[in-house]
């Protein structure tokens, strides 16, 4: 793990015990939008952590919804619903899934973070939905836009932080990292592998399970489930193709998952490092439940002298400081 993610793992605040708009922004350009994103509580001094909200427990605000097949902000048969302070993935008004995959994302695309999370598996999946979407879902981090997918777009190019729930029966790993179109670095290598297991436990049934990603930008990522780090990875970047089997040719093309208009200039990034994006909700067949959707920005004013300081940044943005 690089050093920049040693010295916030090892921060007090955040021990592990305790702890574009059309596209990618390839190269880093800003680590924190301009406009104040969301409800922040307040802060009094530069050890109070600035969390921002990103779901009110009341609406859909600040959200935008891509369904493959449907236009943006179409939520289809109401996929997408806020019901007892959550959000909620329902099927309840459709008879067959019919590959509707979906995805919500939030308005304001972050890079050095600190996201937290509940979310529950409930019910049955519904009928016509692959058997390896029983019990799957996951939070995409550093997505494209929601504007920037293709209508029959199935999947948008991002890091997906995998959830799984148990089958009772065996093990099933939570917290796992999948790729549409991208790869990360394991150890010293590039892994193109779509899908990497994580160590976690196995949480079966319908019980809430807590989940935080530690994301730096374009450096590494890390996942906690219940208070242990179950994997962590550098080097997020855009692979040739949208899985990828090997890093120079194509393992499925991207017109398979809907990516068409766009496919040329996606390969045309392969290897490109993700520095930044958004972060989404995904649609996938089974019924699951979030709240407690909030955010830590890490990027910001290093100055000491600023009034905007905070001790817990680990990227600066001398641009932000406020004095």
């Amino acid at each position: 793990m690089n050093q920049t993610a040693k010295h916030f793992l090892s921060h007090r605040l955040f021990s592990i015990s305790t702890l574009i708009n059309f596209c990618f922004l390839i190269v880093f350009t800003a680590c924190q939008t301009k406009d104040k994103p969301a409800e922040i509580e307040s802060a009094k001094d530069a050890e109070t952590e600035d969390w921002i909200t990103l779901f009110n427990g009341k609406d859909l605000s600040g959200w935008d919804i891509k369904i493959s097949g449907f236009e943006l902000n179409d939520n289809y048969k109401e996929t997408f619903v806020v019901e007892d302070s959550m959000i909620r993935i329902k099927y309840d008004n459709y008879d067959e899934f019919e590959d509707a995959f979906g995805h919500m994302y939030y308005k304001d695309p972050f890079s050095y973070y600190k996201l937290v999370f509940d979310y529950r598996f409930v019910g049955d999946q519904l009928k016509g939905g692959a058997t390896w979407n029983v019990r799957n879902s996951g939070v995409m981090l550093h997505s494209q836009s929601a504007a920037s997918n293709e209508l029959d777009q199935d999947f948008p190019v991002s890091i997906e932080l995998q959830l799984l729930g148990g089958l009772n029966e065996g093990e099933r790993n939570t917290g796992n990292v999948c790729t549409p179109g991208t790869a990360v670095v394991m150890g010293d290598t590039v892994n193109y592998n779509h899908c990497i297991n994580s160590t976690s436990e196995t949480y079966n049934g319908d019980q809430w399970v807590h989940v935080e990603a530690i994301v730096l930008g374009g450096e590494s990522m890390s996942f906690i489930i219940e208070g242990d780090t179950v994997l962590s990875f550098d080097k997020p970047q855009i692979t040739k193709g949208f899985i990828d089997a090997d890093g120079e040719t194509v393992g499925e093309d991207w017109g398979s998952f809907g990516v068409t208009r766009d496919e040329a200039d996606w390969v045309a990034k392969g290897g490109k490092v993700i520095t930044e994006g958004y972060i989404s909700l995904q649609a996938e067949s089974h019924p699951i439940d979030f709240k407690n959707i909030k955010l830590l920005n890490l990027c910001g004013c290093m100055d000491e002298k600023a009034k905007n300081y905070k001790s817990y940044y680990v990227k600066d943005a001398p641009e932000l400081c406020e004095y």
